[in-house]
């Protein structure tokens, strides 16, 4: 089925609009606090802000990091539908809260409003991923895995774009603050409406211990050598996805030295294209999983890594506005490569996602998601 088809149909388009909100918001916060950290020079914890900046993206990654073992472990004994909908259900509380911190202009509260979203964010991502077998059939799974990747990544973009240039309105903190609660309900109401699902193992025993079951779950990702690797394949897009986001904003001020319209422009350029490499890998599978995109993935985006490391070590330009750059050859080459590694990238998370939720045994599919 063609993702157009897809995304109206009943059993997608909540997941899929409650997906896109959450990422949505989690970028909108995350980078209206870095934004104003940087700009007005902050200091957090008695960290100085470079070190700030550095600092709240490991508060985010933390929970990952300690809680999906146990995330994965509640997705596979609770029905997903549930599981989604109480997670968005706390993102309304933890965004009250974070309203709260934007009027009192508390960035200590900030920090541990960031926590707790990559806490939210932490549960949320199994269930979101394991539930797609569930909802849609083996003919519509690459489809709906393309989707997601696509509406991640333009979230991801719209998110960071307004919370950069919201937290700089005269009333931009008020603005956000509304905003993220909205959002968050919204989201919440999207999920009401995902298909109710079956729990995949309702006899599971919760395990608490979470250096215990994070072992256990990469024993269990193991078992299958095909979804093990595939697991690492994907581990290693989001390594390179998150690198990249990361840099370009250092990337554009330090050697291009340019201004936020380029990062903009960057930002647009590879969120778009892994968008349009997802939708492409969809069309190109002919509604089932093709894995011959992979390798083709990986080649591309090691050559057009390789293009835009030539091209960024003998830039030789002074400042230069964003429209110059746009112009002129080299930024041409560097625009085509940053979108040709971003199309790539497309070509090789979606088969790895499908491959993963089609072939991992069907009681533990969370749980080898989290892993």
């Amino acid at each position: 089925m063609s993702p157009i088809k897809l995304i109206g149909k009943k059993n997608f388009w909540p997941l899929f609009v409650t997906q896109f909100l959450g990422a949505f918001n989690d970028n909108l916060f995350k980078n209206a606090m870095i934004v104003a950290v940087t700009l007005n020079s902050i200091s957090v914890f008695g960290f100085p802000p470079e070190q700030t900046v550095a600092l709240a993206g490991g508060v985010f990654i933390l929970p990952f990091f300690l809680f999906s073992s146990f995330a994965g472990q509640l997705a596979d004994k609770f029905a997903k539908n549930k599981v989604l909908q109480t997670t968005k259900l706390l993102e309304i509380v933890i965004m009250l809260f974070s309203a709260l911190a934007l009027l009192l202009n508390n960035f200590e509260m900030l920090m541990i409003t960031l926590f707790f979203m990559g806490l939210q964010s932490a549960f949320f991502g199994p269930a979101k991923f394991s539930i797609l077998p569930q909802l849609l059939d083996e003919t519509e799974l690459v489809s709906g895995n393309a989707l997601i990747e696509a509406g991640t990544f333009l979230s991801i973009l719209l998110g960071t774009i307004a919370g950069g240039v919201l937290i700089n309105l005269q009333n931009g903190r008020e603005v956000l603050a509304i905003l993220l609660v909205v959002i968050a309900i919204f989201g919440f109401l999207s999920s009401l409406k995902i298909i109710p699902t079956n729990a995949s193992e309702p006899s599971l025993i919760i395990k608490w211990n979470i250096f215990t079951t994070t072992w256990q779950n990469l024993k269990f990702a193991k078992e299958n050598q095909t979804v093990f690797l595939s697991i690492l394949g994907i581990s290693w897009f989001w390594f390179l996805g998150a690198l990249v986001l990361s840099v370009i904003p250092i990337l554009c001020k330090n050697v291009f030295q340019s201004d936020e319209g380029l990062i903009t422009l960057f930002l647009t350029v590879f969120s778009v294209g892994v968008g349009i490499g997802s939708i492409l890998c969809e069309k190109l599978s002919y509604k089932r999983l093709e894995l011959g995109l992979v390798p083709l993935g990986s080649f591309g985006m090691s050559l057009f890594t390789l293009i835009l490391y030539y091209k960024i070590k003998n830039y030789s330009y002074g400042p230069i506005h964003v429209w110059q750059f746009a112009q002129s050859y080299d930024g041409i080459i560097v625009l085509i490569a940053l979108l040709g590694l971003a199309i790539t990238g497309g070509f090789f998370i979606v088969p790895l996602q499908t491959l993963t939720q089609q072939r991992s045994e069907k009681g533990m599919i969370s749980r080898v998601i989290s892993a």
